[in-house]
Formats: structure tokens, sequence, C-alpha cells
């Protein structure tokens, strides 16, 4: 979790920098790390939530797509909801809906749109009062595509298959960076041993977890995701005990 001066930095302001170096405002420390936001994806239990609000996770991700292995209904879905800390952001993840979408109708809060969708259905969504984050998988060319929509806040940039736990170049995207004015959310491959690597190599506003906290496909460890935080440099919400 981050400084509680940092907070309103992980999902309230949008104009925050798309760098993660940057000096605390509360100590006055400059440091790679510091206040990077951590989204756990895929989550289908209330024990996962309170598994990634209890290791610092400042957003966490619903999959609402059919076919998924961590596809949840409502039901699922509420009980989540009641298990989250105020402080954590609940996103739910849509592929291509239209403008009957059931999740659309009752859901209030983020969405982050991981399917093939254009820009105008981004706009579309966004006309409907929700917040946006775009995921898709990396090219330079898609970059500056999504760099450039206005409907959209955030950039979940992944790697060829979304949820797959695969990597990619993240040279090319550090490359990138700078001239990006929207913040990245970087996911694609992460785990607990290569968060860290990646932070530094990229400095994204915050990292984006699925398979690489997952016994299996589908489903989370909260070890996992306590060793994912703590590598991304977040402080937990409660310390587990000893032993």
């Amino acid at each position: 979790m981050p400084c509680q001066a940092c907070i309103g930095f992980h999902w309230r302001c949008a104009a925050r920098t798309t760098s993660s170096t940057r000096r605390c405002p509360a100590n006055g420390i400059d440091r790679v790390n510091a206040c990077t936001a951590v989204k756990i994806c895929g989550l289908r239990t209330a024990a996962d939530a309170r598994a990634a609000a209890d290791a610092g996770a400042s957003m966490v991700g619903l999959v609402f797509i059919t076919g998924s292995p961590r596809c949840i209904n409502r039901d699922e879905a509420d009980g989540i909801l009641r298990a989250l800390p105020n402080d954590v952001e609940p996103v739910a993840l849509l592929a291509d809906p239209d403008d009957g979408d059931p999740v659309l109708a009752w859901w209030r809060g983020r969405v982050q749109l991981h399917g093939n969708e254009s820009e105008e259905t981004c706009q579309r969504i966004a006309a409907r009062g929700f917040a946006v984050m775009k995921g898709f998988a990396y090219t330079p060319e898609d970059l500056q595509r999504w760099n450039a929509c206005n409907a959209i806040d955030t950039l979940v940039v992944d790697g060829p298959r979304g949820g797959g736990g695969v990597p990619f170049d993240h040279a090319a995207l550090a490359a990138q960076m700078p001239g990006l004015s929207k913040r990245v959310l970087l996911a694609g491959g992460l785990t607990p041993e290569n968060v860290h690597a990646a932070i530094t190599a990229v400095h994204p506003w915050g990292v984006d977890v699925s398979s690489g906290v997952e016994l299996q496909r589908g489903v989370k460890d909260a070890q996992l995701i306590a060793h994912f935080c703590r590598a991304a440099g977040v402080t937990p919400r409660r310390v587990p005990p000893i032993g």
C-alpha cells in the first residue's frame, strides 16, 4: 500500500505522472518503486479480494468475459465487492461489449475494455459515465493509437495473449514512455520474480498481474499475491504473522 499522502495518485488523479520514479510528498524520497500501483486481476472469490487488499493492491479486476476461466457472475462479483476496503478500486473487465451489455446496467465503477474495441466504442462507454481503461497487446503503433484516444485514461499494456502470462519487449515500451500522456499499467507475464525488474525498466504508473499469482489457471494464491506486491514495492495493509 502506498503512503497515505500518495493514495489519491493511484486511481483518483488522472494527472499523475506516467513514471513510477517520483518524489513522495510525505517523505521526500525518490525511488523507482515508490507508489507504484498494483492491480490483481481475475479475482473469483471474497478470499481473493481480502488477499489482494491485505497485500497492498490498490486495484482489482473482475472478469465478465464469457469463456475466460476467471469469468464470474453478478452474485460472485457482489461477494468480492463486499470484501474490498474502500481504498481498493474494483475494475470490470469486458470484451467487445454492446450498448445492451448487462454488466454495464449495474456496474458503478471503472471499466477495462480488453477486446477488439474501436475508439468509437470507448467513446460510447465513456459517455455513459464510466472511467475507461483500454487493454491491448503491445505494439508501438497500438500504443500511440490508444494514447491518442480521449475516451480512456489508462493504457493496460499487455503481452500477446491477455491473461496468458506471456511477456513482451519491455525495452521497446520503455523507449516510448516519455512521449505518453496517459497512465500505463504494465501487464503480460509478470510474476513475483520479474516484476521489480519490469518496473525498473519501464517505470510504469502501475503493474497488473493475473496468471503470475495463480497456483493453476483461474485459482489465485494469497502467498503469491503477497510476494508480488512486496516485489513491486508496496506495503501490505495487514502484516502476516511470523511462522
